[in-house]
């Protein structure tokens, strides 16, 4: 289971990875075209929609969770990379989460009314952005897939996260704990991640097949309730269930 001249807030077609439509990115008609998800390798194939739900262990839909579909068997081809920007607004990063293909680029201005150092130890990308103010460092690259952990030296309440993919199609789910995308007939992989995942279910996965015209779908169920949110008293993206 990566991220802008004058930004925009693109208004995506309903297919979108709705990671994407919630970022802010640079406008061109390339960047717009490598964003949905029928992608250049495949885009002459006939495509069928393909479906994933995620579900708590009491029935209830997951929203916000990511999803990852993969050719099975791969490897597949990697959607192109985007730019896209994570701000910092009252002590919080803006968007808290963000899904971007590998080789992506972030920026991280900050908006913010007080100066902050960024700073990540995840193993899919290190690095740290001395204390700032506005917008002076160049976008941060995202060359490995995995899950950045990201938060603020001076501010312990900041936390966010970069979701970094070599996979073909990705999003989230929505309010009713599903994700779709029109995708070629074909075996897919189906690989699940959300912040408050516990152990139990970090290896949740699944497969499915797509046929033109009917598709498929995948409903996966988690075998553990989520983890307590991991700071109390502040909004989250990934809390919308």
């Amino acid at each position: 289971m990566r991220p802008y001249a004058r930004q925009i807030h693109i208004r995506a077609p309903i297919h979108q990875p709705a990671a994407v439509r919630r970022g802010y990115l640079r406008p061109g008609a390339l960047l717009l075209g490598v964003l949905l998800p029928g992608v250049l390798p495949v885009a002459q194939s006939v495509a069928a929609p393909l479906s994933v739900s995620v579900l708590l262990p009491n029935g209830r839909p997951l929203a916000g969770a990511v999803v990852t579909a993969e050719p099975s068997p791969g490897p597949g081809h990697a959607a192109a990379p985007v730019t896209a920007i994570m701000d910092q607004v009252n002590k919080a990063f803006k968007p808290d989460l963000i899904l971007v293909p590998v080789n992506s680029t972030v920026s991280f201005p900050n908006s913010d009314t007080v100066s902050h150092q960024i700073y990540s130890f995840s193993p899919a990308k290190r690095f740290q952005l001395p204390l700032y103010h506005g917008k002076p460092y160049p976008p941060v690259l995202f060359d490995s897939p995995g899950i950045v952990t990201l938060g603020c030296n001076i501010h312990d309440e900041m936390l966010a996260y970069v979701v970094v993919t070599d996979a073909p199609f990705f999003g989230r789910t929505a309010s009713n704990g599903t994700w779709s995308v029109d995708a070629p007939n074909g075996v897919y992989r189906i690989n699940i991640w959300h912040p408050r995942i516990r152990d139990e279910d970090k290896d949740l996965q699944g497969e499915m097949t797509v046929t033109e015209p009917a598709g498929g779908a995948l409903q996966l169920h988690l075998k553990k309730l989520l983890k307590p949110a991991p700071l109390e008293g502040r909004p989250h993206s990934w809390d919308g269930y």
